[in-house]
C-alpha cells in the first residue's frame, strides 16, 4: 500500500506537468467563501476528482475545485472547499493538499473558514484575523512516521500565524475601510454544534471563535515551513441566555453575504504581498 508521501509525489508531478509557473501563494476557501476563485484569471482549473489522490469535498458550500491563475498580479492556487475530519477520513487525507502545496513549491498559505463567534464583542458577518489557535480535535495530523524532507519531527508552533501577515491584513482593512477583528480560533471535530456548557468552557480557555477545520492544515503548513495567514468569517455569535443556533445553510448564507468585503480584504492583502 502506498503511503501519503508517495501519493504526494504523484500528485505534484501531475500538477507540475500542467503549470507554466509555480504560484507562491495558495488559499483555501471555506464554506460560502468560494466566490473569490471566480475572480482569478485561470491558467488551470481542475475538479478535485480529476487530481490523483486528491480528497473530494462533499460538504455543502464547498465546490471541490482547484483554480490556478493570476489575481492582483500574483500567481495563486485556490482551493474551493476542503475535506473535514468529521466526514470520517483520517488526518492524512484532510491535510494531504497542504503537503502537495509545500512539495509543489508554494511558500505562503491563506486559510479561511466560516466559524461561530464566542467573543460577545463580535457581530455576525465580522471577519476575524486569526492570531493563534487551540486544537481540541483530540488528534494531530503529524502523528505517525515523519519524513524529514517535509519537516522536523517536533515543529515549533509558537508563531503558527505569521505576525507580518497579520499586521499587513490589519493595515489593509484600515485602508479599505473594512471592519475586522483579531482573535483565537479553536478547532473541534464536529459535526454537532456546541452545547451551552461547551461554549462557556471555550470562552474560559480563551477562544474567540470556534470551527471544525483549519487547525490541522495550519499544523501541517508550519511543519512544512509555509507562512500562514488565517481569516474567519463569523457566521453567528453565541450570547448569554441565547439558545438560537444556526443551520449549516444559514452559515453559508451569512458567509456569502460577507463575501464582498472578504474578497476586498484578500485582494488587498495579495496586492501588497511581500
Amino acid at each position: 500500500m502506498q503511503d501519503w508521501y508517495e501519493k504526494v509525489g504523484e500528485t505534484v508531478d501531475f500538477l507540475s506537468s500542467r503549470l507554466n509557473s509555480i504560484p507562491q501563494i495558495a488559499i483555501i476557501l471555506g464554506s460560502g467563501l468560494g466566490a473569490l476563485a471566480d475572480e482569478i484569471r485561470p491558467e488551470v482549473t481542475l475538479l478535485y476528482n480529476e487530481i490523483p489522490h486528491f480528497p473530494p469535498a462533499t460538504v455543502e458550500g464547498h465546490s471541490g475545485r482547484m483554480v490556478i491563475g493570476e489575481l492582483e498580479n500574483e500567481q495563486l492556487l485556490a482551493m474551493q472547499g476542503r475535506r473535514h475530519y468529521y466526514e470520517g477520513r483520517d488526518m492524512q487525507e484532510v491535510t494531504f493538499p497542504i503537503r502537495v502545496m509545500a512539495k509543489l513549491g508554494i511558500k505562503d498559505l491563506i486559510v479561511t473558514n466560516a466559524s461561530g463567534g464566542i467573543n460577545e464583542g463580535f457581530e455576525v458577518g465580522d471577519l476575524m484575523i486569526i492570531t493563534d489557535h487551540i486544537n481540541l480535535m483530540g488528534t494531530n495530523p503529524l502523528i505517525g512516521p515523519n519524513y524529514s524532507e517535509m519537516g522536523p519531527r517536533f515543529p515549533n508552533m509558537t508563531q503558527a500565524y505569521d505576525k507580518e501577515l497579520i499586521e499587513l491584513s490589519w493595515k489593509v482593512a484600515e485602508e479599505e475601510g473594512i471592519k475586522v477583528q483579531k482573535g483565537v480560533y479553536v478547532a473541534v471535530t464536529g459535526p454537532s454544534y456546541e452545547t451551552p456548557a461547551e461554549i462557556r468552557f471555550l470562552k474560559i480557555i480563551g477562544a474567540d471563535a470556534v470551527g471544525m477545520s483549519t487547525v490541522p492544515e495550519v499544523i501541517v503548513a508550519r511543519h512544512c515551513s509555509l507562512r500562514v495567514l488565517g481569516i474567519s468569517c463569523i457566521t453567528g455569535v453565541t450570547r448569554k441566555d441565547s439558545h438560537k443556533t444556526l443551520s449549516h445553510q444559514e452559515v453559508i448564507e451569512v458567509a456569502e453575504k460577507s463575501g464582498a468585503k472578504f474578497r476586498k480584504l484578500i485582494r488587498g492583502v495579495i496586492r501588497r504581498w511581500k
